[in-house]
């Protein structure tokens, strides 16, 4: 109970909105020497990654593009993310809540994405229902209890799941949820994921088609070495990536004294450039089926 409180007190201090800005990173040396590298650049982490046929750039270069907004004929993907600690959806500061407002504004109805704080896993649940109804035509889907799905709706859903800290433990409750349902979940991402309590964020629900784990090993707080899947057959697990700031650290003024000296990476991770990079060349695979 007691490392409880400690943990809520310090994750309450990291939602303090910091002016938090990234240092320069020579050469990307952040990553762990036994884990493979994704830190270079889009093009390095495709080979990392197992392959998925074209890359984002090759699949976006396809879709038209009017009036700066991409658009596609295909439903939209939804992503739904979910804020670390007690971060609100609109601090634009924290890395998770920045992604989605950059999903948003950059490729218009081809990306449905929306951000929620960590504990509002129910309202996340039921926009992510009234959202597979409309992008799949399902006009009567907000007239049934509790938004029920068709089969039709369900086999069409095109989900992607991400957070940092708590929010990542939340994606991974969510799939599960889903997975009762019947519907899938095409990609979960876990950022320096941190259980909350009660939960196993560390076994992916074999709804999920690909999940991928990044995490620091450093300070006090810090993220889930490893996942796996509830059904290797059902579920590729990328990779689990490991990242050290302890050569080449991203600045984050702002923050109390407590929350820098015992959750400085927790943080740095949160906030590196390179990781939501990263998430959005992920998300951008899965643009089209």
């Amino acid at each position: 109970m007691a490392r409880t409180v400690v943990l809520a007190a310090v994750l309450l201090a990291v939602a303090v909105p910091p002016a938090c800005r990234s240092q320069g990173l020579p050469g990307d040396p952040g990553v762990g020497p036994t884990t493979p590298s994704y830190a270079a650049n889009l093009k390095p982490e495709r080979q990392v990654l197992p392959s998925e046929g074209p890359s984002p750039d090759e699949k976006l270069s396809a879709i038209t593009t009017i009036g700066g907004a991409i658009r596609s004929p295909q439903p939209a993907l939804i992503v739904i993310g979910f804020a670390g600690g007690f971060v609100r959806r609109n601090s634009t500061v924290h890395g998770e809540v920045e992604l989605a407002e950059h999903l948003r504004k950059t490729y218009g109805s081809t990306i449905h994405a929306e951000i929620f704080e960590n504990h509002r896993g129910k309202e996340a649940y039921r926009e992510i229902l009234r959202l597979v109804g409309a992008s799949n035509g399902d006009a009567s889907n907000d007239g049934r209890p509790n938004g029920a799905m068709t089969e039709t709706a369900k086999k069409a859903a095109r989900i992607v799941l991400y957070g940092h800290s708590w929010g990542a433990s939340e994606a991974v409750a969510m799939a599960r949820q889903l997975e009762r349902d019947g519907v899938p979940v095409l990609l979960v991402v876990q950022v320096d994921g941190v259980p909350k309590l009660g939960k196993d964020d560390g076994l992916i629900p074999a709804n999920v088609a690909q999940a991928v784990n990044f995490y620091q090993s450093d300070g006090f707080l810090h993220g889930r070495r490893r996942i796996r899947a509830a059904d290797p057959a059902a579920t590729t697990i990328l990779g689990n990536f490991r990242l050290s700031y302890k050569d080449n650290g991203i600045a984050c003024p702002g923050y109390p004294w407590y929350t820098r000296a015992f959750t400085k990476p927790h943080i740095e991770i949160e906030n590196d450039p390179r990781v939501w990079n990263k998430v959005e060349a992920l998300i951008l695979s899965k643009v089209t089926p």
